[in-house]
């Protein structure tokens, strides 16, 4: 199976866990990597930066329409739903989902939806159930689910509630599931 996208989710203790994740990647990937952190709408947009700091990819905040490409790292705006459309993003300002907007299950549905078997969905730390869902669907459609093992989470409710969905997801340490996605096969001339 040849993958196409990587999506992850997180929440509470989110930036100590992406930085640890992106640390882990080479320094070019097959695949694009889609990031939606929970943060208050009224961020700035600091988060890609701090995850620049931490890579040779480029990381980038999302914008309505943009294309995705291979190799790089995309971070969900705060105060905006991310759908994943088959090569590109649109933002959504729909109502928040558990109280969440970005919310990752919305956005973990929809790449589901857009890639199926050929998406693969990480849910890392967090305080809440968001991404469970998706994962779920992510799984359900033939791709592949990673989740942060508990005891090593800062938050270990997201987590635990993704297991609880999905029981036969990959329970790992990021540095771990780092490795795993860094292993994965990618489509040739993958653009997403």
């Amino acid at each position: 199976m040849a993958y196409e996208i990587v999506v992850v989710g997180t929440s509470w203790g989110g930036l100590s866990a992406l930085r640890e994740l992106i640390v882990g990647f080479p320094g070019t990937l097959g695949v694009p990597i889609v990031v939606v952190q929970h943060r208050h709408k009224q961020s700035d947009h600091l988060l890609p930066t701090l995850l620049q700091d931490e890579t040779s990819l480029c990381v980038c905040e999302v914008e309505d329409k943009a294309p995705m490409m291979a190799g790089n790292v995309y971070v969900a705006p705060a105060d905006y739903h991310l759908l994943i459309e088959p090569g590109f993003f649109s933002l959504s300002m729909d109502e928040p989902v558990r109280f969440s907007r970005p919310s990752i299950d919305v956005t973990f549905q929809s790449a589901a939806d857009a890639y199926g078997s050929r998406t693969v969905g990480v849910v890392l730390t967090g305080a809440n159930a968001d991404g469970a869902q998706g994962l779920k669907r992510i799984v359900a459609r033939g791709g592949l689910g990673f989740v942060q093992t508990p005891a090593t989470a800062e938050s270990p409710t997201m987590p635990q509630a993704a297991i609880n969905a999905v029981p036969e997801a990959r329970v790992m340490t990021i540095a771990e599931i780092a490795t795993q996605i860094a292993a994965l096969p990618v489509a040739a001339g993958n653009n997403a």
